[in-house]
């Protein structure tokens, strides 16, 4: 940027013509069929309240699950009204000298548990961390370990002697691929023709084999290093033998937080907020970037992109975060479970043109001012008060000033005074009587502390940005197996819907602060487990009533058809066209089919289950880490595009359940329709739509034989619970 003159832009808004033209052209005809076939619905529910030729209640629950689905639908369509994209430009941010222009940055990441986020994978997002492409003087990088680990210590000890070889191996040849074990396994090396990176990448390649082997004795006790009684420990990464520069080298801080029982420990957003103390101390970035423990920086240039905007003044002031979707470096070419996510970071283009996408759990740069609610405090506050809100650290409340120098000597040595004030800032009741996490710092009455974050963030005026640049800023992995995505989505499930059972419902809180398109997507977000209720419906009612001789639905000949008709060959059209504009293929487009019915039949019914029963205590929320240690296995079963069912009972079993169910419906509607009984087509196509696209229910219950197949305890339960249900719902028919 030049000083003296006008500056170039750092970033661009290119708003998505087509995108927005097919969107909202179906909306308005989709809009036109659904006000059709709820005319249609209430006549019909009129007629037949006087008739009797139909029993109401099947009628009447079908007709809700209808309205369900609509009322969601409608939601989702703000995400469609005004997507765009955009552009950023770092190489007009300073360099060289000029470097030291831009703000400092702090980098938090968080782990648990060496024997599931295993340290080797950890320790590479540290150091891909350390590697940004950023004044190493203006940048620090945190790891929160919750487990009070020795494992994970030591490996950070092993990670700081490790990161002196490698940072500046990549800031010399300017690598771009910042995590060593990514780099060493690309089969593009870039700069490849220089002989002297060729000599000097082995060197840096046998530092790594070295590295990799001190992890690997490190965490063979793993499993038994993990504490959750443990006191605070915070230790700053210096050089041993003072032979090295370190302001050529971005600081590296271990943090654990004290954990004792009986003490609630608010799991990741408590984990962040203390990161958000303790390094406010050392290094008090105004920007952070959060990073989940195995998703590591790929190209190093993601700090400098977020800085287009943080440096724009046109729109400086107003920014809380800057998105970046999370992509995954493990995904095969049969992405069976939606492991890639494309459905969320569609979305998150629509949001952007609203006020921005909401916070989506890790690889976002935000601003310290925004999380802790600072922008209109001013020197000369109350400083009693500032201690009700902040709480008792004097250090603390100094700090939330940008005056504020952090106290870590030059040789990167706390102070014993240091040293207490960071024991107090990282104990378990720092908290208590404070307004942490209600009102300064992560939100903390659900475990979606992101998604409650960012509403109140949004409802404050913060706007944020969303960018999705072609080559990956980081890769993640994602979860192998059926079980972790459904325990997972269980509990994502269970957080939104605690949210949307709070005061922070989002179409109550929202629309009197944001817009009303921004509020319809939070209600989606919080609302979307509602899907349950519709789905259910939909894969239970009319079956039912097909194996009993009852239409639901108009016949062919019908006008009406034509709506009902519509609705259905629409919606998969346009779900397939925005799969396929975004980059994805046709069989994308059949998973993400696929799982929003396993979720919906899972995992939103338990989140709707959980989050009532947590609305009267009845039951208590935890976090299940998702296992992020390769099993070579359910590898094998993922690159072959076959489901490992090895998951809960409870959890698979209501998905074979209504599987069987739609199976000996269809078989019976083909047969009527083969007698030319038309009024029951529509039931007859519903139920057949559901066994095609669940096609690999029938095999993991029939066909496998494999360990990954469902078991004969679940197929055999799921019988003779489809033929409880069939019996039960012989008694809707008498209403």
């Amino acid at each position: 940027m030049d000083d003296n003159g006008p500056s170039l832009p750092l970033n661009a808004l290119h708003i998505m013509w087509k995108n927005l033209i097919i969107n909202r052209l179906h909306m308005f005809f989709n809009a036109v069929a659904i006000s059709a076939v709820f005319y249609y619905r209430a006549t019909t529910l009129r007629r037949i309240t006087h008739t009797k030729e139909t029993p109401i209640l099947p009628y009447v629950l079908l007709f809700f699950s209808e309205i369900v689905l609509t009322f969601i639908w409608v939601l989702h369509q703000a995400y469609r009204w005004r997507p765009v994209t955009r552009t950023v430009y770092p190489d007009r941010l300073p360099r060289g000298d000029d470097g030291n222009k831009l703000p400092p940055l702090d980098v938090f990441i968080c782990t648990a548990d060496p024997s599931k986020e295993p340290s080797l994978g950890v320790m590479n997002t540290v150091i891909s961390a350390m590697a940004l492409d950023y004044p190493p003087d203006k940048l620090a990088v945190y790891l929160q370990d919750d487990g009070g680990s020795h494992v994970t210590l030591g490996a950070m000890r092993e990670a700081w002697r490790f990161a002196r070889w490698w940072v500046p191996f990549v800031r010399k040849y300017g690598v771009k691929i910042g995590c060593p074990e990514a780099y060493f396994a690309a089969e593009e090396d870039f700069n490849s023709s220089s002989t002297q990176l060729a000599a000097e990448k082995k060197i840096i390649q046998k530092r790594y084999d070295e590295f990799r082997e001190a992890i690997e004795k490190i965490s063979v006790n793993a499993k038994g290093s993990v504490s959750s009684n443990h006191p605070s420990v915070t230790e700053v990464m210096m050089d041993e033998n003072n032979d090295f520069d370190l302001k050529e080298m971005p600081l590296l801080v271990y943090v654990a937080r004290e954990k004792r029982p009986g003490h609630p420990h608010h799991f990741k957003g408590g984990a962040l907020n203390v990161l958000l103390r303790v390094s406010a101390l050392i290094s008090n970035a105004p920007y952070f970037l959060v990073l989940d423990c195995d998703m590591y920086c790929y190209d190093p240039s993601s700090a400098r992109q977020a800085m287009c905007f943080y440096l724009d003044p046109k729109i400086s002031s107003k920014i809380g975060w800057v998105q970046f979707p999370q992509k995954f470096r493990d995904l095969s070419e049969h992405d069976i479970y939606g492991g890639s996510l494309s459905f969320i970071w569609r979305e998150g283009l629509g949001s952007d043109g609203l006020t921005g996408p909401n916070i989506y759990g890790c690889n976002f740069f935000m601003s310290r001012t925004a999380i802790y609610g600072t922008e209109k405090i001013q020197k000369g506050f109350d400083l009693t008060q500032l201690k009700k809100t902040f709480g008792s650290s004097n250090e603390f409340v100094k700090s939330i000033f940008r005056s504020y120098k952090p106290q870590l000597s030059e040789d990167r040595k706390p102070s014993a005074a240091l040293d207490n004030e960071l024991q107090l800032l990282a104990s378990c009741t720092y908290d208590n009587r404070t307004e942490w996490g209600e009102k300064v710092g992560y939100r903390y009455f659900t475990v979606v502390e992101d998604s409650i974050t960012s509403l109140v963030l949004h409802c404050k005026g913060w706007i944020s940005v969303f960018i999705d640049p072609e080559r990956p800023c980081f890769l993640g992995s994602s979860p192998t197996n059926l079980n972790d995505v459904l325990v997972q989505q269980t509990r994502w499930s269970f957080g939104l819907m605690q949210i949307a059972l709070s005061r922070f419902s989002p179409l109550i809180y929202g629309p009197l602060k944001m817009s009303i398109l921004r509020s319809l997507c939070y209600g989606s977000l919080a609302l979307d487990s509602l899907y349950s209720l519709g789905f259910y419906g939909l894969a239970v009612i009319p079956q039912i009533c097909l194996l009993y001789g009852i239409p639901l639905y108009p016949s062919v000949s019908e006008p009406m058809f034509i709506a009902f008709a519509f609705i259905f060959i629409s919606s998969q059209l346009k779900h397939v066209e925005e799969v396929v504009s975004y980059g994805d293929s046709f069989m994308t487009a059949l998973y993400e089919m696929r799982m929003w019915m396993m979720k919906s039949g899972s995992c939103y019914f338990y989140g709707v289950l959980n989050a009532i029963l947590d609305k009267f205590a009845l039951h208590k929320a935890d976090f299940t880490l998702t296992n992020k240690a390769v099993d070579d296995e359910q590898a094998r079963l993922l690159q072959q595009g076959i489901y490992d069912f090895q998951t809960s009972p409870p959890l698979l079993a209501p998905l074979c359940v209504m599987y069987i169910i739609n199976l000996a419906a269809c078989v019976v509607g083909i047969s009527r329709a083969f007698h030319g009984k038309d009024e029951f087509l529509a039931q007859t196509v519903i139920s057949l739509f559901g066994v095609i696209v669940n096609y690999h229910l029938l095999e993991g219950m029939v066909l496998r034989r494999d360990n990954g197949r469902i078991s004969p305890f679940v197929t055999v339960s799921s019988v003779a619970l489809s033929a409880v249900v069939l019996c039960c719902g012989y008694l809707l028919l008498l209403y």
